[in-house]
C-alpha cells in the first residue's frame, strides 16, 4: 500500500534541470526533496541568498585550515546547527566523517537523520573539499 506523502514536501530539483517537453522547472517531492534540500543547505554560504541572509552552511569558515580532530569536530557542530535551524522535518541523529583525506583536504560527510512526520531513518553523504583551486597550471611566458 502506498501512502500519499506530499506533506513533505516538493521543490526544485538540486541542481536545477529543466523539461523541455513540458517547459517547466524538474521538481522532487517527498524524502527526496529533504535530500535536495539538504544538499542546497550544506552548499550555501550565509549570505548568498538575499532574501534570507542567514541561511546556509557557514562551512567556508573551515577553507584552507588543516584538518584536525578540532576542525572535524567544529565542522560537525555547523552542520548540526544549519540543519536545527532551517530543516525543520528531520531529527539529526550524527554526522559521521565516512572519509578523511588530509593531503587533500577533502572530508566526506555523512548525515544520518530521521523524517519527523514519517519517523522513517535515511541518510545523505556530503563530499567537502578545503583546498579549492588546488589544480597550479604553468602560464607561458
Amino acid at each position: 500500500m502506498k501512502y500519499n506523502k506530499s506533506f513533505l514536501g516538493v521543490g526544485w530539483k538540486f541542481p536545477p534541470e529543466f523539461d523541455k517537453r513540458e517547459k517547466s522547472v524538474v521538481l522532487v517531492s517527498e524524502e527526496q526533496d529533504i535530500r535536495e534540500s539538504l544538499f542546497i543547505l550544506l552548499s550555501t554560504r550565509p549570505g548568498e541568498r538575499m532574501m534570507q541572509p542567514d541561511y546556509g552552511c557557514n562551512l567556508s569558515l573551515l577553507n584552507f585550515e588543516s584538518i584536525s580532530d578540532a576542525l572535524v569536530n567544529r565542522a560537525r557542530q555547523i552542520i548540526h546547527k544549519a540543519v536545527l535551524h532551517y530543516e525543520a522535518r528531520i531529527q539529526l541523529d550524527e554526522v559521521k566523517i565516512v572519509e578523511r583525506d588530509d593531503l587533500e583536504g577533502k572530508l566526506v560527510f555523512q548525515l544520518e537523520y530521521t523524517i519527523r512526520k514519517t519517523n522513517k531513518r535515511n541518510n545523505i553523504v556530503y563530499p567537502y573539499y578545503l583546498l579549492e583551486g588546488t589544480e597550479i597550471v604553468d602560464m607561458p611566458k
